[in-house]
């Protein structure tokens, strides 16, 4: 572990980021205020263009409708000769949630919330950028900063930004990315090396019977008795097809059917997920949840549709690039603040990302003592500890001055 020659750069980044961390939370509370669906970031977009050029660093011809990519050129010369690119990649879209916080910078778009923190990742990059653009002349390499659209949707802003040619113009060595996290604590960071997070398919179920009277229902054929039957056969497929030391979940997260005490309806439709961290697992899942699915509807005589919409890959962390990460993360933030996660259930189109390009993800803390019970992820009540901001920016900036170093 080489930490004494990198310790009077930690020394300065830390400065650096504790310079500017009053203005990274004004962005922040400013993408905040005004948070955008998947798909839909135009004002975003721009907002985050206008600050790149404030700082002199002028957007790439865009690649998709909305998301930034900038490329910031250092002037440092490496001793190999050869320059090398790091990228690091902050997402950008809100959710359809209705935020119920009281602050004074609440969002201003009914039904719609920044409740996944990607406010703090887009404020932390462009953080970075302004702390690294600052120190060029210690940057041997290039930052491509990519400011990506659509996470929170399939099929993502991901795959179309890599199948649009961003990786094969820019040829990144390395990519990095985090995520906040309120169950790791405020200052800290925590990393899983391999499987870290679950592939996720999206469930689409539609049950066709024969409605009618709820006094007669034997002239029907009913679609939410079977429905119910089909929701408890799908919750043995984990248990008696994955192996016990195998994660996956099959979750039916919506039932929709009928709209009265005393009729039994035609339809009833059902959606959930499925996680798995296996792709040969996953594909078994698949193939047994539609016989299971069709052969019970058969024993009801009923009718049974089945979608399964393939969505994110398992996010595979680069284990050289964990080892560097962590590495790196003690050297700036500290032994104590740099943990190891389990692997999670979430998922994440950074995935894409890192089928083609080694890198890493990890867990920036954001949690705080005494913390309310709704302070969770894709919650109404989300309130991420905006002291997170100085380390998220700080453990970037560093990170790809430590790389290209």
């Amino acid at each position: 572990m080489q930490i004494e020659p990198f310790s009077g750069l930690a020394a300065r980044v830390r400065q650096a980021a504790r310079e500017i961390y009053p203005e990274v939370v004004q962005l922040r509370r400013e993408i905040h205020r005004h948070p955008e669906l998947s798909y839909q970031e135009f004002r975003t977009t721009a907002f985050i263009s206008r600050y790149l050029q404030g700082i002199g660093i002028e957007p790439e011809p865009p690649f998709l409708e909305t998301g930034v990519v900038a490329l910031l050129r250092g002037k440092g010369s490496p001793a190999s000769g050869e320059r090398m690119t790091v990228a690091l990649r902050a997402d950008i879209d809100a959710l359809p949630v209705h935020e119920e916080n009281a602050s004074g910078f609440c969002s201003e778009t009914a039904g719609c919330m920044h409740a996944c923190g990607h406010d703090m990742h887009t404020a932390m990059l462009l953080g970075a950028a302004t702390v690294l653009s600052g120190m060029r002349d210690e940057l041997n390499g290039e930052v491509l900063l990519i400011f990506q659209p659509a996470e929170e949707k399939a099929p993502g802003g991901a795959k179309p930004l890599i199948d649009a040619g961003l990786l094969d113009r820019f040829h990144p060595s390395a990519i990095f990315a985090q995520h906040c996290f309120p169950s790791v604590p405020t200052g800290s960071i925590a990393l899983c090396k391999g499987s870290f997070m679950a592939a996720a398919d999206e469930l689409y179920i539609t049950v066709h019977g024969q409605g009618g009277h709820a006094s007669a229902p034997h002239r029907t054929r009913d679609p939410i008795l079977a429905s119910a039957h089909i929701v408890t056969a799908l919750q043995h497929l984990v248990s008696r097809l994955a192996p016990p030391h195998e994660p996956a979940v099959l979750s039916i997260c919506s039932f929709n059917g009928g709209n009265a005490t005393n009729v039994i309806p035609g339809k009833v439709s059902m959606s959930g997920t499925m996680r798995t961290m296996n792709e040969e697992l996953r594909s078994q899942l698949h193939d047994r949840l539609i016989r299971t699915v069709t052969q019970v509807a058969d024993a009801f005589d009923v009718k049974a549709e089945v979608e399964i919409r393939t969505g994110y890959p398992v996010l595979y962390n680069d284990p050289r690039m964990t080892d560097f990460a962590w590495e790196a993360g003690k050297e700036y933030l500290g032994d104590g603040r740099v943990n190891l996660s389990e692997p999670l259930m979430t998922a994440e189109d950074f995935a894409y990302y890192l089928r083609e390009c080694p890198g890493t993800f990890w867990q920036i803390g954001t949690g705080v003592e005494n913390s309310g019970p709704g302070n969770n992820l894709h919650s109404p009540t989300f309130d991420p500890d905006e002291s997170t901001l100085e380390t998220g920016v700080g453990l970037m900036s560093y990170l790809a001055l430590r790389f290209l170093a």
